[in-house]
């Protein structure tokens, strides 16, 4: 009988990463020791490791993936430079009047923090400092604060753009030509990160318009549990409101209009985004402000000129009015390259550039480590018949393609208590999603069910990694218990979600064929 190691590589790696080792040592460990172990037993061939230089290579220079550590420092950014704690405090004296109103202003921050930074540890660690003490400084029942300012975080997994979405769309397309490849079809489609940005936009709303009812209809029915604020605050007038809101909103605009409207690449729109984070830093740190202005101004309107009206000044046939042309641009961007100095000086003096770029170095790495073994990973699990394996038991299961959905979307779900979303999504998810696709299910609508599914991952004791972060900002009469009962009512509320989404398809397929 012949020892099924695909299964026991896969329950080993489980168990490995359980015992504490480092995700990207753990994984490359487990494959070397089960490659080596095929080989001996003669069901593996050592000749696979040959393509794995050209694997690394591609995932290295990968288009997609090289907009994550863009996107990663606009996140960091906006968190070091304080952005979040002022909308925290505006929205918090705009709704904390009503009962429940500082959950809801909780829940409205983390949706435009995730939109703006997609990073779930900046955006739980900067809430958890905020607004958990302001909201037990108001007599919130411990168990709700903690379990809202944990949820509010991980909405920037499903909100775009999100380093989930990127790592998902890319791992989607591969997934949905393989599935092509083996309908024999060789000119095939491919599924974009716009579309799964499209596709997730409608979905994320109507998940945090589901957590601000259950608050909302908390409050109501237990009053005690989340009060009217007792302290008295000076409600903000609308210049306050549009200057703490605009900043995040025109960034998210910036970089999803570029992605959606077909303008810019993932990584050019994260470069815009980058960008943009740091003029906004540079004009909260004393950089001249009509400087930044101008710089911000310069370069859009250099953005949307370049674009409908590009200059070629080494063609035979060019003009006065092309030279012309030529020197306007010139200006625009010698304006935007003043102000991303000035504000570049600002964000250094105050050493918020430093811990930015060594976050954002500890974070990519994390993220590229994991991905590349990962990838060295699936080729041995491949080579000793894992991907047949797995194919066949979603064919055998009953209830046909529903049935393999099912069963595919709840061995996500338990993953998610011990795994991270990044190693589910890469191990994991390019074994199940092609034979899924096969089976007839829609690939984008797949990739929003997934998304919402991974994102329960931040949130499932005891390995979330949410509640890691919000462990670490919270207050000590704060307890882990206390976090792991206050998130329990919102994974109930991520599961009603799936439902949802998955009795209505509509909602992550329209935008997205509307769009493209």
């Amino acid at each position: 009988m012949t020892l099924p190691l695909d299964l026991m590589m896969f329950a080993a790696l489980i168990i490995v990463i359980l015992m504490g080792y480092p995700v990207a040592f753990s994984i490359a460990g487990v494959a070397t020791g089960f490659a080596l172990l095929g080989s001996a037993l003669g069901v593996f061939d050592l000749g696979l490791m040959g393509a794995l230089a050209q694997r690394f290579f591609g995932v290295m220079t990968n288009p997609v993936l090289t907009a994550i550590p863009l996107f990663v420092l606009m996140g960091v950014v906006l968190e070091k430079s304080r952005i979040a704690e002022e909308l925290l405090e505006t929205m918090g004296r705009l709704f904390g009047s009503m009962r429940g109103g500082l959950g809801v202003s909780v829940m409205l921050v983390g949706a435009l923090l995730a939109a703006s930074t997609g990073i779930v540890g900046a955006t739980v660690v900067a809430m958890g400092m905020i607004a958990l003490p302001a909201m037990l400084r108001n007599g919130y029942n411990p168990r709700l604060a903690s379990g809202m300012v944990a949820t509010a975080g991980t909405l920037g997994q499903i909100i775009p753009p999100s380093t989930l979405l990127i790592i998902l769309a890319e791992v989607m397309s591969s997934a949905f030509q393989q599935a092509q490849y083996e309908q024999g079809k060789f000119s095939v489609e491919t599924i974009s990160v716009g579309q799964t940005f499209a596709a997730a936009i409608v979905p994320g709303l109507l998940l945090m318009v589901i957590y601000i009812l259950y608050i909302l209809g908390r409050a109501w029915l237990i009053p005690a549990d989340a009060p009217a604020m007792r302290e008295q605050a000076v409600k903000p007038s609308a210049g306050e409101v549009f200057g703490a809101i605009a900043p995040p909103v025109l960034l998210i605009f910036a970089v999803l209009g570029a992605i959606l409207g077909g303008v810019a690449s993932p990584n050019e729109a994260a470069s815009v985004g980058a960008v943009g984070a740091i003029l906004l830093a540079g004009l909260r740190q004393g950089a001249p402000r009509w400087l930044i202005l101008a710089g911000a101004g310069s370069l859009l309107v250099l953005a949307f000129a370049a674009g409908l009206a590009p200059v070629r000044l080494q063609r035979s046939d060019a003009g006065p009015l092309e030279y012309a042309m030529a020197l306007a641009y010139l200006t625009l961007a010698l304006i935007g390259i003043a102000a991303i100095v000035a504000a570049l000086q600002a964000t250094f003096r105050k050493g918020i550039m430093f811990a930015a770029m060594g976050q954002t170095m500890v974070v990519t790495s994390m993220i590229f480590a994991t991905i590349l073994m990962a990838s060295y990973f699936s080729l041995v699990f491949v080579g000793l018949g894992g991907e047949h394996r797995v194919a066949d038991i979603l064919q055998s299961l009953p209830g046909g393609p529903t049935g393999a959905l099912f069963f595919a979307m709840a061995f996500i779900f338990v993953l998610g208590f011990f795994l991270d979303f990044v190693e589910i999504s890469v191990i994991l998810l390019p074994l199940l999603v092609p034979p899924l696709i096969l089976m007839g299910h829609d690939p984008i609508w797949l990739a929003v069910l997934i998304a919402v599914n991974l994102q329960t991952s931040f949130l499932t004791p005891p390995f979330g990694f949410s509640l890691f972060y919000l462990r670490g900002a919270a207050p000590p009469e704060v307890t882990t218990g206390m976090i792991y009962q206050g998130v329990t009512p919102f994974i109930v509320l991520q599961v009603i979600a799936m439902v949802l989404i998955w009795a209505l398809p509509g909602l992550s397929t329209w935008l997205p064929r509307l769009i493209f």
